[in-house]
């Protein structure tokens, strides 16, 4: 694996964590993440909800404060240096307010003059994520996919370098998924480098050059999406149908050579074996012959959920931290230590 130096990373943190008090005790945020987001291309951000992708985002950009661990965006320590490299960053955390009586040209040029863009580069962001036709639109007349490209427009008006979505496709049909992950390829494709968290594995998978998985608040697995996936096909399984009565001399034979065999309805699903011929080969020696041999191909969204099968919505939480009223706060009771890392070649 190449190990990226800080010069190729647009985002890096080490450590992070954040706890969040309630009156249940401590909840755990974000469990001492490091992440590593290389410059340039789409790195998806995945994680369950509740794992601490939000949190994490908010910290990058000075909007919560971590309790400890470091953040860097483009070698400059956040939040502490956040000011000399936030007009290389644009972001979309929450839904961003527009006037709705306005058109979409005169709600960016109001904030063009607002945070010192030039008033040019309005024309040139509509143009840039297909607006241009609705500029004079006014805002409440959008769809929902038109909205959040208005956004993306948005964000683009200081050119940033660095551009983080939280989960730009919430709520949006397919036709404006589609218009939405076309717009970050284009990004990238620009040189931009974009940091999208989503839960659509589907469709980060047709963008992103990189990922991380987060699971409770942790890091699990990161690298190129190609990579990943190539981890996971040495898994992969192999579906196969036999007529009925063979079922059972079927998985006895698979599973005397060493494969893992499940029941799936009217079919067996085959793990462990190198290709689907082996599978074939096996039941023919036997005079078993299959009615359907399929193999299952290893996608993001299997890797996944592989990787975060027992995971659970929401942090951890600290029992019996409970405050006196007044009193000092407590001291978090010991963690677990982090869990194993899949991290492949960047």
């Amino acid at each position: 694996m190449a190990v990226l130096d800080g010069a190729d990373l647009a985002i890096e943190t080490r450590g992070l964590r954040k706890t969040y008090r309630s009156v249940r005790g401590r909840s755990v945020g974000v469990e001492g993440l490091d992440l590593r987001v290389p410059v340039g291309g789409v790195h998806g951000f995945l994680g369950p909800n509740g794992s601490g992708k939000t949190t994490t985002i908010r910290m990058l950009l000075g909007l919560v404060r971590p309790d400890r661990g470091t953040a860097t965006i483009f070698g400059h320590e956040v939040p502490k240096r956040l000011p000399e490299v936030v007009g290389r960053v644009g972001a979309i955390v929450e839904s961003p307010k527009f006037f709705p009586s306005f058109s979409a040209r005169r709600n960016l040029l109001l904030l063009a003059d607002g945070i010192g863009a030039p008033r040019a580069r309005v024309d040139a962001v509509l143009d840039e994520v297909g607006l241009t036709g609705r500029a004079k639109d006014r805002y409440k007349g959008y769809s929902l996919g038109m909205k959040q490209r208005l956004a993306i427009a948005a964000t683009l008006l200081k050119d940033p370098d660095l551009l983080i979505f939280d989960e730009p496709t919430n709520g949006l049909d397919p036709a404006g998924i589609r218009e939405i992950r076309q717009t970050m390829r284009g990004l990238a494709d620009q040189g931009k480098t974009v940091l999208v968290s989503s839960h659509i594995l589907a469709e980060v998978e047709q963008i992103a050059d990189t990922v991380s998985i987060v699971a409770r608040g942790r890091l699990v697995a990161s690298g190129r999406v190609a990579d990943l996936i190539g981890e996971g096909a040495g898994a992969s399984s192999v579906r196969v149908r036999v007529a009925p009565e063979d079922t059972t001399i079927a998985t006895s034979v698979l599973e005397s050579g060493g494969l893992l065999v499940r029941r799936e309805h009217d079919a067996l699903l085959v793990d462990g074996a190198g290709d689907a011929a082996q599978v074939n080969r096996a039941l023919g020696e036997r005079g078993v012959w299959v009615r359907e041999l399929t193999p299952m191909q290893a996608d993001l969204e299997s890797v996944f959920l592989g990787l975060t099968a027992h995971e659970t919505p929401g942090g951890h939480t600290h029992r019996g931290e409970r405050t006196k009223r007044g009193g000092p706060p407590p001291e978090p009771a010991h963690s677990a230590q982090p869990g194993p890392t899949t991290e492949v070649g960047a």
